[in-house]
């Protein structure tokens, strides 16, 4: 439940119903242990008012006994030592909470080799603790196998030759590009031409320290690649102009830049007046034909101990690119982000939004690639876009309430006075330089009984002039329950890849594993009714059948 801390704070206690814990949370986690996983790791929060690091429910009711999980269990960093600060013992008493609870190995903190033995002594663990949890960790060495090569992982030559190659380095871009979320696109101003001037204006221009993105503290950031230099290198054969200008700082507080450029990720912040800095940037909007502003967050904005309570553009940037649409001049705006951002404006304002997300050493090139329609972008959001963090928690797997809302604004129904309860992007959403157009929804079935399958398939067809891919998404909705249900779950996706006017029909079969949910009594149960079958490019847009079925 790490994801779920009050206030959106980062290490912030968490608090939720064991029902949401298994419907909501916990699904991802018992499919990495029905699959294999060696290892699990404790998170820093509580839960039920127990540290994870301690919580034996967690690590050995769930994980162990109900999972069957057989591997071993370590801390986060520090992560006995710190329930001390949460107020449970001193390091002694969390030590021998952690290691019955379910901890096999203590992470950094040293509590298990500095108190262990004294707890042994004095009864508060017990040997057969002691050695269960060595057990796990010589059969987690042994099956890598470290007793028979320790440095098995240590080979100086395999780095020299598989680090950084170029076959590793095409993969990572290619990767990158498909992972690009295309937000916005009117009147088709992407893909850009190869031809003219275009104005490359932003802090996040030519940072290729930044490229990676957080937690990449090890990276050489030396072989990074940013926007300007891709951009460059892709369009050097070809009659295109490139202007850069920074036109702002990362944000107007020199402190803030400070805290989010840590781990060697500095943008070498200006000194120049910021009208000065906008001046500059429009000087080369005013000789181009086009501009591309990068914009967003720097990458220490997001990630662990980077929690925001604002996560808009940072207003220095927000002013630079109002001042940029203010020129006439079509505007398309690589955004750069860990999180989802607060964008309505910009969404309303800027023509064109490519969301870029941090795409690792090759993202220069990778964006290059698709601002210049070298790869159509094929990317999907995996979160919900709110319209303003008052919204926040927004998912599109709500539940529908008492009061529903039919339209914005109805007095005494479940909304807000201010703005409507969308999103301005919703889950699944991603857009494409082609147009895929679905179909209905057929079903092999609108009656079904106990373990029989259902197929549900559309046809979609690529309607537009490039070749592109597209994510279509399958929905369900269990419309009675004997808890509320959510008013669609994702349950399957397929990636198709279409050439101009081609069509192809995409199937899912539907068993009733997939109706399954934790009820009031948390047993993993389907129950019999009315159930809503939707396919669709997002979770919003989508095509709806219904069937029945029975036990």
């Amino acid at each position: 439940m790490y994801g779920a801390a009050e206030a959106g704070r980062d290490y912030n206690t968490t608090d939720m119903s064991r029902q949401r814990m298994f419907n909501d949370y916990m699904p991802p986690y018992k499919a990495a242990a029905d699959a294999g996983a060696g290892s699990f790791m404790a998170s820093f929060n509580e839960v039920e008012g127990v540290p994870a690091t301690a919580n034996k429910w967690l690590m050995t009711d769930v994980l162990r006994k109900q999972w069957g999980f057989k591997g071993f269990v370590v801390t986060d960093y520090t992560g006995i030592n710190e329930m001390i600060d949460h107020g449970i013992g001193d390091l002694q008493t969390v030590s021998a909470r952690a290691l019955a609870a379910g901890i096999d190995m203590d992470m950094v903190g040293e509590g298990f080799l500095t108190t262990i033995s004294k707890s042994k002594r004095e009864g508060k663990v017990t040997m057969a603790h002691i050695d269960v949890a060595c057990r796990r960790i010589l059969e987690a060495k042994y099956k890598l196998g470290l007793f028979s090569d320790p440095y098995k992982y240590c080979d100086e030559n395999r780095a020299k030759t598989e680090v950084f190659t170029a076959a590793h380095r095409k993969i990572a871009r290619e990767t990158a590009a498909q992972s690009f979320v295309l937000l916005k696109n009117e009147n088709n101003l992407l893909p850009l031409k190869k031809a003219g001037t275009i104005a490359l204006i932003g802090p996040l221009a030519d940072a290729k320290e930044n490229m990676p993105g957080t937690w990449s503290v090890a990276a050489n950031f030396q072989n990074a690649t940013s926007v300007f230099k891709g951009m460059y290198e892709v369009l050097q054969k070809e009659n295109v102009r490139i202007i850069h200008a920074k036109g702002s700082n990362l944000d107007y507080d020199a402190a803030f830049e400070e805290r989010a450029g840590m781990f060697g990720k500095s943008l070498g912040r200006d000194s120049m007046p910021s009208d000065v800095m906008h001046k500059m940037a429009l000087d080369a909007a005013d000789k181009a034909d086009v501009i591309v502003a990068a914009l967003g967050e720097s990458s220490e904005m997001s990630g662990e101990s980077s929690s925001r309570s604002e996560i808009g553009i940072p207003q220095a940037q927000k002013d630079l690119l109002a001042a940029l649409l203010k020129t006439g001049k079509p505007v398309v705006l690589v955004l750069f982000t860990g999180r989802p951002l607060t964008i309505k404006w910009e969404n309303e304002k800027v023509p064109a939004i490519l969301n870029v997300w941090f795409g690792g050493s090759e993202a220069g090139y990778a964006i290059a690639d698709v601002l210049f329609g070298d790869v159509n972008p094929s990317g999907k959001l995996t979160t919900t876009w709110p319209q303003n963090v008052g919204q926040v928690p927004l998912y599109y797997a709500h539940k529908n309430t008492g009061r529903p809302l039919s339209k914005w604004f109805e007095k005494f129904r479940s909304n807000y006075l201010d703005v409507s309860n969308d999103p301005v992007y919703p889950f699944g959403y991603g857009l494409s330089y082609t147009n895929f157009a679905y179909s209905d929804v057929s079903l092999s079935s609108t009656s079904l009984k106990g373990n029989q399958k259902l197929t549900a398939s559309v046809t979609v067809t690529n309607n537009g002039k490039y070749a592109g891919k597209e994510v279509v998404q399958l929905y369900i909705r269990d419309v009675v329950g004997s808890v509320t249900r959510p008013v669609k779950e994702l349950k399957g996706f397929q990636k198709i890849d279409l050439k101009a006017g081609e069509r192809k029909t995409v199937s899912f079969i539907i068993s009733s594993e997939d109706l399954k949910f934790y009820n009031y009594e948390l047993k993993h149960v389907w129950e019999p009714g009315e159930f809503e079958i939707m396919i669709g490019s997002n979770s919003r847009d989508v095509k709806k059948r219904k069937v029945s079925w029975i036990k």
